[in-house]
């Protein structure tokens, strides 16, 4: 018994690390989110954070865009010229995609200093990138709203996800010093 986990160290070290992790920021959130009354539609301050910045970034390039509080859900909706094309919810923020990120860079740490500045420059990349696209999205949904379901379920997701994915293999494959630790 003894022998498995010896031999199973390292992958039994990282999901402890990585659950751990997880599970503390994850109620953390959760934590913060208790703070606002869904049940009276309203929208958490992150989310509204990325909507004003989303605002910021397609009035930077001259597109009419307003942010109004939708009454009937604890969301944002997006206007674009004038017209409702997305909302945001709390899930837009990217905040649960940036504790999973954390959570894997944490679980793969070797030094503490590297790891919480490659999870903050991580975490300022993930958001700008979530910005972006929401706005993409955004201005894509005013122009082809016969592809909503393809853009908002498959591209978009793809593209947040994938700059995480990038951001992980970039974290163990050059920085993270897991691979020379373990060899």
């Amino acid at each position: 018994m003894n022998s498995i986990f010896v031999t199973y160290k390292p992958f039994l070290t990282f999901l402890a690390k990585f659950l751990l992790f997880y599970v503390v920021f994850a109620f953390i959130y959760e934590g913060y989110l208790k703070q606002f009354d869904f049940s009276k539609n309203e929208v958490d301050g992150i989310s509204v954070s990325v909507a004003n910045q989303t605002k910021f970034l397609l009035n930077f390039f001259e597109y009419d865009v307003a942010i109004v509080k939708n009454e009937a859900s604890p969301s944002l909706k997006i206007l674009y010229k004038g017209k409702y094309v997305s909302k945001i919810i709390e899930g837009c923020n990217a905040i649960s995609v940036i504790i999973l990120f954390a959570a894997f860079i944490f679980a793969f740490s070797a030094k503490i200093k590297e790891t919480i500045l490659y999870i903050f420059i991580g975490t300022i990349v993930i958001h700008v990138l979530n910005v972006v696209r929401i706005a993409l999205l955004t201005y894509m949904l005013y122009f082809y709203p016969e592809y909503q379901e393809v853009l908002h379920g498959t591209v978009f997701p793809l593209f947040i996800y994938g700059v995480v994915f990038l951001l992980w293999v970039l974290w163990v494959t050059k920085f993270s010093g897991y691979d020379k630790k373990n060899t």
